[in-house]
């Protein structure tokens, strides 16, 4: 088989041959590429048409996935946590046959299961319903962009650090499959070891331990984390010299944050990407930076804003699975609203969906005015609202809870200064609890879902209205 990610694991160049770890298991090429074969073996004597893999992060994982892709059989990775009735919904719409957990084990899969022809890897976006829609991709969509990966960032032989879970596209493929492409190593922890719990709970302690125990060259975070390791660096902890990349996506990333971190020796750097683009679409790079976009677009795709949408061809999605009208598309339209430079710099200014029009006719993304305010330390959530209304208002909770209504007015107001009238935020709301995925307030991924939390504040929303707000707003 001709297959550049096998191809990089017979040839390791890693300096003491291991390629993949976790806890007391450090597999050398050689090692990983025959736990693969077996598997793989396995899966073809079982006859398993489809397989869904179950597992915390570690080399098993990283085996089912490749084995997967060895035995040519579809792969549905499962994010821990997914409810047991998304576990139903992404078994039985991928056709799945078989569960790939502590052992291979054999489940009824829906005959009627239709994905399109090519498909290796569905992966289930976390989208905001409890039955997301399953992306197809093919083996050669994820090799191309792991290869693209590989090739901007060019670190030779990195150590990379899995600080997602791998059912994460993001994870699976830029921190899997990139780095071994590079003749590097990927250590894996179990999730609770790196400080992850659930969709969104983090553990900050355990996460820079982490990091300090492995010393990794590169890392994958989300928002969240970068500015946990930002602010622990402004507090004293010192970021491993190692460091050479730190890729940061899954949410905008505020510049001011970005600024902060590389002060800090965090060598942070922003992307963009969705699933139906097999993850990756633009990264900005120490050899091509611009802070306040999301870089420019991997070698193996063109991006284009059309009426203020930005449109993705080259490696795109097969098409949702049970879903034909979707099917070999050559062209993505993202959602995202943004633009592309004359140069080739890409910004992505917030959700189609999400756009705010005031009543004075001003268009804004939410997204854009709540990373102000969550870029620096006072605030962990903020849910901005303006549509249809004079101006803005937002729904805010402190990261301490002692924290004091006149620190939470100075700091909107210092956030303010940065901004246009029309996306200034003109008064808040103290929650009363942190937003909560468990109370249905937040996807899977940790992101607003507006129109429940906008339902469950409304009183306290028309409250900040009412109370003469259209005077000052005016």
């Amino acid at each position: 088989m001709n297959h550049l990610l096998f191809d990089a694991l017979r040839d390791s160049r890693s300096p003491d041959g291991i390629v993949v770890e976790s806890g007391n298991t450090r597999l050398t090429g050689e090692a990983l590429w025959a736990r693969v074969d077996e598997l793989a073996s396995c899966l073809r004597d079982e006859q398993v048409r489809c397989a869904a893999v179950h597992l915390d992060n570690g080399t098993d994982w990283v085996v089912a996935d490749l084995a997967c892709q060895l035995a040519n059989i579809p792969i549905v990775p499962l994010p821990l946590f997914f409810s047991a009735e998304q576990v139903r919904h992404a078994v039985a719409t991928s056709g799945a046959d078989a569960i790939i957990a502590d052992r291979v084990r054999r489940v009824l899969a829906d005959p009627a299961a239709a994905l399109p022809e090519g498909t290796q890897k569905i992966t289930f976006t976390s989208g905001t319903t409890g039955k997301p829609k399953g992306v197809c991709l093919s083996t050669q969509q994820q090799l191309t962009l792991a290869a693209s990966l590989a090739a901007v960032i060019d670190i030779e032989s990195p150590t990379h650090l899995c600080v997602l879970p791998l059912s994460t596209l993001l994870e699976n493929l830029a921190g899997v499959y990139a780095p071994l492409m590079a003749g590097g190593r990927v250590i894996a922890p179990p999730l609770a070891e790196v400080g992850l719990t659930g969709s969104s709970g983090l553990d900050p302690r355990a996460l820079l331990a982490s990091i300090e125990r492995y010393q990794p060259d590169t890392l994958i975070l989300v928002p969240e984390m970068l500015k946990v390791l930002t602010l622990a660096a402004a507090a004293g902890w010192q970021p491993p010299a190692s460091l050479k990349f730190v890729a940061v996506g899954g949410g905008r990333v505020s510049p001011s944050l970005l600024r902060r971190a590389r002060q800090a020796s965090i060598p942070a750097f922003e992307g963009y990407g969705l699933s139906e683009c097999a993850s990756v679409v633009c990264l900005n790079v120490p050899s091509a930076d611009c802070i306040g976009s999301v870089g420019r677009p991997l070698p193996h795709v063109e991006v284009r804003s059309v009426h203020g949408q930005i449109v993705v061809t080259g490696s795109t999605f097969l098409g949702y699975a049970n879903e034909p009208d979707s099917w070999y598309q050559d062209t993505v339209r993202t959602g995202d609203l943004g633009r592309v430079s004359d140069d080739g710099w890409v910004s992505i200014e917030g959700r189609l969906k999400h756009q705010v029009i005031t009543s004075f006719g001003r268009n804004l993304s939410p997204e854009w005015v709540e990373s102000e305010l969550l870029a620096g330390p006072l605030l962990q959530q903020a849910v901005v609202i303006g549509e249809d209304r004079p101006c803005c208002v937002a729904l805010v909770a402190p990261r301490d809870p002692a924290t004091s209504d006149a620190d939470i007015d100075s700091w909107i107001d210092r956030v303010n200064l940065g901004l246009p009238d029309y996306a200034r935020v003109a008064a808040w709301h103290r929650l009363p609890k942190q937003l909560s995925g468990d109370d249905g307030l937040l996807t899977d991924n940790g992101r607003p879902k507006r129109t429940q939390i906008e339902q469950l504040y409304e009183r306290a929303i028309d409250a900040l209205y009412e109370s003469r707000l259209e005077e000052s707003c005016s």
